[in-house]
């Protein structure tokens, strides 16, 4: 059975950093791409940013420059290190595992978390 289970989630200031971890298990981890999308409410799953298994890396225009992925295939953990935060980036983070090589659709991912609510005041 897979599982992939985030934390790190809280509430921060304007300008503070979060760093959400992404556990999986269940699967072949070090095959798999691992992306993060957000959900605020009344909006779209968007995508975030992803990680392939080369460690090739891809984020969205808005979080370039604050916002770091890694991963730690020992571990079967996925970090997205969020710095600067803005209230915009305030969402529900989900992280999800795919063998597909297109990375942007929430479609293309076949394993999802249950998320981890990121809030940041102005």
């Amino acid at each position: 059975q897979v599982q992939l289970v985030e934390s790190g989630g809280g509430l921060v200031q304007a300008g503070g950093s979060l760093n959400l971890s992404c556990v999986a298990s269940g699967l072949t981890f070090d095959t798999y791409t691992v992306a993060w999308f957000r959900q605020a409410p009344g909006k779209e799953r968007e995508f975030v940013s992803s990680v392939r298994p080369t460690d090739n890396t891809f984020y969205t225009n808005s979080v370039k420059g604050r916002f770091t992925i890694s991963r730690d295939n020992a571990k079967n953990t996925v970090y997205l290190q969020m710095n600067n935060l803005k209230p915009e980036d305030t969402a529900v983070y989900y992280c999800a595992a795919s063998k597909r090589v297109a990375i942007i659709s929430p479609s293309n991912y076949a394993y999802w978390g249950q998320g981890t609510q990121v809030t940041v005041s102005s």
